[in-house]
Order: C-alpha cells, then structure tokens, then sequence
C-alpha cells in the first residue's frame, strides 16, 4: 500500500488538533507533577512524581490533578496542529524527487518548533501558574527546620485547637491573563519567550527526524512513493522518538519552567533570564537540578506523541472533511 499524503492543510490542522486533545487529556497528571518537582528549590514537598501525584489527589482531590488542563485542552489544538502541520510542509518543500536529506529533516523540525513558540509560550505560562499554585499552598504548610525547632506555647486544657486556616482562592487562567495584560501587557504572556524557543526547537530539531527514520524502519518502497508504515510503528516511533527528545531537553525545560513561575514559594530564587537562572541553578543546586522531571517529561512526551502520530497517520482530519462534504452536497 503507497504512503497516503495528507493534501490538504484543513486536514492537517484536525488531525493535530485532535491527537493534541486526546494526548493531552491522557498524561496532563503526569505533566502537573513535572512543573511541581522542577519549581521545588528549598522545601522539599514532594520526593517524586508517584509522591506527588499521590499528595495532589490526597489535598485537592483527583481533579487537581488536572489544574490548568483548560488552559492545555484550549490551545494545544493550535499548538499541535501548527507543529505537526508546519513540519509536514517544510519537509514537502525541502523534499527533491521525494527524498528528503538528513538535514532537511532537521531543518524542518527547526521550523515547527519556531512556528509553535507563537501559540507554545503563553499556553505554557497561564498552565504554569496553575499547575504550581498547589505545590506552593503545600509549602505552607510545611514548618521549616527553625519553625520546627522553635518551642510553641504549651496546649490549653480548656481552649479549642486553633482553626485551621483558609485556602487561598483558586485562580484561573483568565483572571491571570488579565493581571498580566494590565500589568505587563502583552509582552507578560510572553515571558519565557526565549526559553521556550530554545526548548521547542531543539526539541523539534531531535523528534521529528528521528521519527521519520523509526517509522520508515522495515517498510519498502515502490518507485519513489514508500509503503505506509502500520498504525503501532507509527505509535511506537512517535513515543521512541519522543521520549528522547523529551529527556535530551530536560535542562532548556526546567530553566523555561523557572523563569515562567511567577509566584515563588519562601527562600526561592527569582531570575533576570536565560543565563541568570542558568547560573543561579548551577550554584545553589548543582547540575542535577537540570534534569529534574526528566522521567515525568519522558512518561509526557512518549505516548503524547505516540498518540499524536497515531491519529495523524490514521487520517482522521481527511475522514471528517470527506463526511462534511458528503453532509454538504446532499443538502443541496
């Protein structure tokens, strides 16, 4: 069976949309214990991911574990389809005799993660904010070693315990965007810009060859035209390739993740930029702290982009736009 090319840009935009939305529904957890391990500078609250995960459902219920999933579900149909669509086109118009070279590939995966810092950047840093309130309410409540050692009044016999104090109110991405744009205007969505330019990139650079080599591993080609690789290559390349990406750019992660985190828990640093995080990470928590979350990342991004590819390749944009034509001329 030849390749099936997906012609039509609509069709690429449903297929990302609708892989980003099941993906990200499926590992958004996972995601939420990433942004809280990375942001952890002094108090350790969380000792990993499985702690974490556990802690989060224990103190905000199972669906806090999906704080700022709205956020996700909301833009990652733009961000996916940009991405996958983007790298599909430059790798159409780098193509020769359709043969695409090493760095074609490479190139192209360089234009997606350009073309989806556009939609990436803000996503990122209204889901942040939201994902890491609970690791910081947590904090609070965590006696640091001198208010642990430090003798309290004695118990009364007679007087109630003290009353437990409120939660602070739950935001929302709204009300953060709109304190960011009366504050910092646009350019606040976009703090980070930068980082999440030299993550994505990279990231882009390294997933999408080396997907196109996982999936074409084993298929035989018929002239030019290539022989369609199964739906479980297409997942298990798109998590191979995947999970090394995610892992390879851990530490761009975690710098990004700091600088977006605009709420700070006690005795946590705050950073001037790309560099200043970087060197402040290296002195105060040494090089370690740059793969923090690394499993999570990789427990993320595998099967996101298993199933991303998985859809993709399945063709369900052309399957929706050959229904709705179909809808279409027989009302008229």
């Amino acid at each position: 069976m030849a390749e099936k090319k997906v012609s039509s840009l609509p069709a690429k935009l449903i297929n990302g949309g609708v892989a980003g939305l099941v993906g990200v529904t499926c590992v958004f957890p996972i995601d939420l214990a990433k942004t809280r391990l990375q942001n952890q500078q002094g108090i350790q609250v969380y000792k990993g991911m499985l702690d974490c995960l556990a802690k989060t459902v224990r103190s905000e219920g199972y669906f806090g574990c999906y704080r700022g999933a709205a956020v996700n579900l909301t833009l990652v149909t733009p961000e996916k389809a940009i991405k996958l669509a983007a790298n599909d086109v430059f790798r159409q118009k780098l193509s020769k005799d359709g043969h695409l070279p090493l760095w074609g590939e490479v190139l192209a995966g360089c234009g997606a993660g350009t073309c989806q810092v556009v939609v990436t950047t803000p996503m990122e840093m209204l889901k942040i904010q939201l994902q890491d309130a609970g690791r910081l309410a947590a904090q609070r409540s965590v006696p640091t070693p001198a208010q642990a050692a430090a003798p309290g009044p004695a118990p009364s016999l007679v007087a109630p315990p003290p009353a437990r104090p409120k939660p602070p109110p739950r935001t929302s991405a709204t009300s953060i965007t709109v304190d960011l744009l009366k504050t910092r205007g646009l350019a606040g969505l976009y703090r980070g810009a930068g980082a999440t330019l030299m993550r994505d990139v990279p990231f882009s650079m390294i997933y999408f060859p080396l997907f196109a080599n996982l999936n074409a591993l084993g298929r035989e080609k018929v002239g030019d035209v290539q022989a369609r690789a199964p739906f479980w290559q297409s997942f298990l390349a798109g998590c191979g390739a995947g999970s090394v990406a995610a892992v390879a750019v851990t530490p761009l992660d975690v710098i990004k993740t700091r600088l977006q985190t605009l709420q700070k828990g006690e005795g946590e640093d705050t950073y001037r930029g790309i560099v200043d995080c970087t060197r402040r990470i290296m002195m105060r928590e040494g090089p370690s702290a740059f793969l923090k979350g690394a499993t999570c990342r990789a427990l993320v991004i595998a099967p996101l982009f298993g199933i991303a590819q998985g859809v993709y390749f399945l063709g369900v944009g052309e399957t929706v736009l050959g229904f709705c034509c179909m809808l279409f001329e027989a009302a008229n």
